[in-house]
């Protein structure tokens, strides 16, 4: 599933642009992240992908289809896990796949076991941990049958060892089916670890400033965090983000 954003501007009710002009591309099976300071306007690109918000200006379009203002086609993790606390994990996982018409039960079941979450199937999400909750938001995202996903910060909530595990986690799931992924982030360590390619935007409004394809071999490993090539690579993107910071 290839995802296109060609010159899209978005403001609200008329006030100053928080999107103007933004290109960019996801290839088929690509990881791609959205790298830019906190308030850039990274959510709200994808709202507009999501189809919750229209743009003013430009074409979203998927497998070269226009879905400007059309909901359904993505499937979406937010920073929080958003679990219905009625509802046990297994239960939550199925319900993106649910309001699709299938209830893949065995599906579901099989990742939670790679997971590690198979004891908490009838459990309720105030039993889990924040790692575990994420866990159980990402396999919801698996299962629901749309082939973009689009990672709001997933991590962002999370300590440091907790977080790099699960990015670990993460890409051991994804390496099975490789559908397209939109990530979005504010930390360059998180991006360059997990991504094929990494799209920097500048502040408000934001825009597209740079490019950079990630050179590392999958599978990853952390091993990598303190290579003189992920140094440089991280070197250069904070080059790109630190006159959007000021």
């Amino acid at each position: 599933m290839k995802l296109e954003i060609k010159d899209v501007s978005f403001s609200f009710d008329g006030k100053p642009n928080i999107l103007e002009n933004m290109n960019f591309h996801v290839d088929d099976g690509e990881f791609v992240t959205i790298l830019g300071p906190s308030g850039s306007g990274k959510s709200t690109l994808f709202h507009l992908i999501g189809g919750i918000l229209k743009p003013d200006q430009g074409i979203i379009s998927l497998d070269g289809k226009k879905i400007n203002g059309f909901k359904g086609h993505i499937s979406y993790m937010p920073q929080q896990p958003s679990l219905l606390p009625w509802r046990t994990v297994l239960d939550n996982v199925l319900l993106g796949s649910e309001l699709a018409g299938i209830r893949d039960k065995e599906m579901a079941k099989a990742l939670l076991l790679k997971a590690g979450l198979e004891e908490y199937v009838k459990a309720y999400p105030h039993e889990l941990s924040g790692g575990m909750k994420q866990r159980a938001a990402f396999i919801r995202s698996i299962l629901s049958q749309q082939d973009l996903m689009c990672l709001d910060e997933p991590f962002s909530a999370l300590d440091e060892l907790t977080r790099l595990e699960m990015q670990k986690w993460l890409l051991s799931v994804w390496e099975q089916n490789r559908r397209s992924v939109l990530f979005v982030t504010h930390s360059i360590d998180e991006a360059v670890f997990l991504s094929d390619r990494i799209y920097v935007l500048s502040a408000k409004p934001a825009a597209v400033i740079k490019e950079v394809k990630v050179p590392f071999p999958r599978p990853r490993s952390e091993e990598q965090f303190l290579s003189d090539e992920f140094l440089n690579l991280k070197r250069e993107l904070y080059a790109a983000l630190k006159p959007t910071l000021s």
